[in-house]
């Protein structure tokens, strides 16, 4: 085995190099338990008001800036997790991570008291700015208190607190809106991160390191948040427009030309928000294009699948997020196993490659969805999927960490962080083209097979993907929704063919969906080949053995400063 040096230069890690040492096992769970309700906090944000949305253009007025509501908080809050991963190597993770809880907690006070839409997306993209710190910080803490070969057990409990909030986020807004008011789904998260702001602010030390460079990059900073907002807003346009669009191509152009600069940039910077040095990591750099391409081909088509429910299944939107538990339980099941695995077999390779097989399964099964498709085949589908997808969500995170000096574990945490968001954007949008275009090209022969004469399939074969996206997008009966469309001299002739016109477009939906499927398939099998060149590193079992070589610049003496009642929760 290759030996590496190690950052303490051989003696017993400090405070600063081990936040741990000290700490009681109590208080280390008390920390974790206020950790994980940050990660809480940013999680349920993504699922909670997409259900309120409804109601809030309707007080608020502004249906066509809408959309911006969930954009805004998806830019800031993916822009700034590299800032705040990087700031926190440099400054400690505390101050850092109880800036961000504090943004985001004042973002939500100001969503909730909105007067019109255009607070509303203001106030929600400071809520963005304070999650960007909650991901990366709150698994980096989680990197700082338990040693790689203990963090497993704990570290599977990031991809259950997604599960959850998956799953309850949707049905409390919706009970939120109905009873207290839209309000509420932000004023909600206040008590709870007045809760973690008191436990972080009493018991975790603060480390940071006392000769940090204060050169900031300030122009990569710059380049790097024109570089990305153009990409999303270019990716978020997308879903109406094309690609040909100079607000879609034309942006995400220019976001690959100011990467290139900024890569550019960060090879020169003395302080450099994304170390490209990293990237000469075997390791991390295999589970950083493994994490962004799971990333894209899940998240990517799992945005079809209550779209299917509600649409072919005819479940409404509530019963339509329930319809995912069987994926999100094989999720949260499978997260916190193997997260517990690896630290019980030091062993994390294995147990990666066996997930990402499990996945490209699940996909390949769900890829062979139809109209017919009996619920209880398809949750096994799902389960299987999920099933392959959490050990993504969790080991990945420990093999990272696991692979960097610790003085850059933070900004280690926050690439792997915005890799799976960037992942899952691009993703969305090209599963998005590809349902689109497949749904175009199905839809007449499909309505041919169901028996629909020649001059009524044409009228459907005429039409674009938005007119079809419209119609199927209505909800309620779709053989009503069909009828208004035909002038009501017609309508008498084309009644006794609704049946057969709404099974044909049931049918080229489903294989629509499928095909987002299939790309999904192709990502995972590409994640499969990327993990295949990891090279598995034996787990530290303290903080300061490095298994990557560290700049002579990165060799400092480091002061942690405890809070007082550091001391006494420590006995």
């Amino acid at each position: 085995m290759e030996s590496f040096p190690i950052e303490t230069g051989g003696q017993t890690p400090s405070l600063a190099e081990d936040p741990a040492l000290g700490l009681s096992h109590r208080a280390k769970l008390e920390i974790l338990g206020a950790v994980l309700l940050a990660l809480f906090l940013g999680a349920l944000d993504q699922t909670i008001v997409g259900t309120a949305l409804p109601q809030i253009v309707t007080d608020l007025g502004g249906n066509e800036y809408y959309n911006w509501v969930v954009t805004i908080y998806l830019l800031t809050s993916t822009i700034t997790v590299p800032f705040y991963g990087k700031l926190s190597d440099l400054y400690g993770r505390k101050p850092m991570l109880m800036i961000g809880v504090s943004i985001f907690l004042i973002g939500s006070a100001l969503s909730g008291l909105s007067q019109n839409m255009a607070q509303l997306i203001i106030f929600r993209g400071v809520q963005g700015i304070g999650a960007g710190a909650l991901f990366p910080i709150a698994l980096a803490v989680i990197g700082d208190l338990f040693t790689p070969a203990e963090r497993g057990r704990y570290q599977g409990l990031f991809g259950a607190v997604f599960g959850i909030s998956f799953i309850i986020g949707p049905a409390l807004g919706g009970i939120l809106t109905d009873t207290v008011g839209w309000h509420w789904i932000f004023y909600v998260n206040i008590p709870i991160g007045l809760v973690s702001l008191f436990v972080i602010g009493r018991l975790l030390p603060t480390v940071k390191r006392p000769n940090a460079s204060r050169n900031l990059d300030i122009p990569g900073a710059i380049v790097f948040t024109i570089a990305i907002s153009m990409l999303l807003v270019g990716l978020t346009n997308k879903q109406s427009a094309t690609w040909e669009d100079p607000w879609v191509g034309g942006l995400i152009a220019a976001s690959a030309v100011l990467g290139a600069v900024f890569v550019f940039i960060e090879s020169r910077a003395k302080e450099p928000i994304i170390p490209l040095g990293m990237f000469r990591n075997r390791t991390y750099t295999s589970s950083i294009i493994s994490t962004f391409l799971v990333s894209f081909g899940f998240f990517g088509a799992i945005i079809f699948l209550p779209r299917w429910f509600q649409f072919v299944n005819g479940s409404s939107a509530t019963e339509s997020g329930y319809q995912l538990f069987p994926l999100l339980i094989g999720l949260i099941g499978s997260s916190i196993v193997s997260g517990i695995l690896v630290s019980k077999t030091g062993r994390y390779k294995a147990i990666i490659l066996v997930g990402l097989a499990l996945m490209t399964v699940g996909l390949t099964l769900m890829s062979q969805i139809r109209a017919t498709t009996e619920l209880p085949m398809l949750w096994l589908w799902m389960f299987v999927t999920g099933v392959g997808i959490g050990p993504t969500l969790s080991v990945f995170t420990i093999v990272v960490q696991n692979a960097v000096p610790f003085s850059q574990l933070g900004v280690a945490t926050s690439n792997l962080t915005f890799f799976r968001q960037i992942g899952g954007s691009i993703g969305l949008a090209i599963t998005g083209t590809v349902f689109a275009t497949r749904l175009v090209e199905e839809l007449p022969g499909q309505l041919t097979t169901a028996g629909v004469p020649e001059p009524v399939v044409a009228q459907f074969a005429g039409s674009s993907v938005g007119a079809i996206d419209d119609l199927i997008g209505v909800g309620g009966d779709l053989g009503a929704q069909i009828l208004t469309l035909i002038p009501p001299s017609f309508q008498d002739a084309i009644k006794p063919l609704i049946p057969a016109i709404v099974e044909g477009i049931h049918e080229a939906f489903s294989l629509a969906v499928s095909a987002s499927f299939q790309v999904g398939i192709l990502t995972t099998v590409l994640a499969f080949v990327a993990a295949i060149a990891m090279r598995e590193l034996p787990l530290r079992s303290r903080h300061g053995d490095a298994h990557a070589p560290v700049a002579s610049s990165e060799r400092t003496t480091v002061v942690a400063e405890a809070p007082a009642a550091f001391t006494s929760a420590s006995d």
